[in-house]
């Protein structure tokens, strides 16, 4: 049984992203989509609120909520889906619960969370 067990484990750290940054519920993240469009694939991007965050491993899974044109349009996306190009966290918010699922009734003001902008570090010679 432990054989099968640890073949399942190597296959599934197999498919696991290494490029993806470190990011929690509460950040603002700017991420760049592939959507398929007929023969062609372009690049969408895609920025907006982490409001939840599931699952572990292969599992992961992360929902991003933005409003566009006064409507709020979420998205759920698997963490180490190929569909993501790249994602790079631009802001931290500072929360306290696992599911900010009660920003969706909020709008203007009642729905701002404290953040702290990430800032770049260039690298020194």
């Amino acid at each position: 049984m432990a054989g099968r067990i640890e073949k399942l484990k190597l296959i599934s750290d197999k498919s696991l992203r290494s490029d993806i940054p470190a990011f929690n519920v509460g950040d603002t993240v700017k991420m760049k989509i592939k959507v398929q469009e007929a023969e062609k694939t372009r690049l969408h991007s895609w920025e907006g609120l982490v409001i939840s965050k599931r699952g572990t491993g292969v599992a992961a899974a992360f929902t991003v909520r933005k409003v566009t044109f006064g409507e709020g349009v979420e998205k759920t996306f698997p963490v180490n889906s190929p569909v993501i190009d790249s994602l790079k966290v631009v802001s931290r918010g500072t929360v306290h619960r696992a599911k900010l699922f009660y920003l969706r009734d909020k709008t203007g003001k009642g729905a701002r969370i404290t953040t702290e902008v990430v800032r770049e570090v260039a690298a020194t010679k």
